[in-house]
């Protein structure tokens, strides 16, 4: 039996998380959902690592979501739906992330995928929130997560009729922010990555919490949530080391405290 797995890679502060089933379009098993809760809180411990890109392997798609085949395994609707969510332990990280889709992302992997800080699509990418056609909707936070990125009535078609949308329908509506040649998504997506990489690691993540709050939080109290995270960066020895840099003109050395 083809479990799948999750590869974690490493390039200088960048981390690369692969969903690893081609043959099976990376549907996600509970071995693979496992491997990822056990893996998301290693990533926000480890300090030298700054952003994480994650993708599928093989060329055909990113993720199709959970394996159908496994949803008989639970015992009930309540056992399934007190299950330990891989999208839940993606969106816990406080590291920033980019998603690489390359391809199919349906059903959970729209899910994981929009769980994701950035997306970065290939031109062959497609999307589609596909349960409804299987009689039930998406459980990982898609309708919360596609109105926060998408006009109402985009993410109404999306979720009524589950049909899929191919990438450059995905970046018109917002959907994604770039889109790219098959050969190019992942060399960009890592750049980008690096480049995030390169910034003070508080201030990042500060700066990832406070985007969160503001999509969750009304006008006024989100802008007191960004003061208090604004006066929490300010007295790090990074914004220091940033002042001293600015002043003498050179490239600050952040270390993350």
């Amino acid at each position: 039996m083809d479990d799948g797995r999750i590869r974690f890679d490493t390039d200088g502060g960048v981390g690369l998380l692969t969903l690893d089933r081609p043959a099976k379009l990376n549907a996600a098993t509970s071995a693979m959902s496992t491997e990822l809760l056990e893996l998301i809180p290693r990533i926000d411990e480890d300090p030298s690592i700054r952003a994480v890109v994650v993708t599928g392997a093989g060329d055909r798609a990113f993720s199709v979501g959970s394996d159908i085949g496994e949803l008989d395994r639970y015992d009930g609707p309540w056992h399934f739906r007190n299950r330990r969510d891989y999208c839940d332990a993606l969106r816990s990280l406080r590291t920033p992330v980019i998603a690489a889709i390359n391809g199919y992302a349906y059903g959970g992997g729209l899910e994981l995928a929009l769980s994701c800080d950035i997306r970065l699509a290939a031109s062959t990418a497609s999307f589609a929130a596909a349960e409804i056609k299987l009689g039930w909707i998406g459980g990982g936070g898609v309708t919360a997560l596609l109105a926060a990125s998408v006009a109402a009535s985009d993410v109404a078609t999306m979720l009524l009729t589950g049909d899929p949308i191919d990438a450059v329908e995905a970046l018109r509506i917002g959907l994604v922010s770039r889109m790219l040649p098959a050969d190019e998504l992942l060399p960009a997506a890592t750049e980008l990555a690096h480049r995030i990489a390169e910034r003070p690691p508080i201030a990042a993540q500060a700066a990832k919490a406070n985007l969160r709050a503001a999509l969750s939080m009304g006008l006024e109290p989100a802008i007191q949530y960004e003061r208090e995270l604004q006066a929490v960066a300010l007295g790090t020895r990074d914004a220091a080391e940033g002042r001293a840099a600015f002043a003498e003109r050179r490239t600050g050395i952040f270390e993350g405290r």
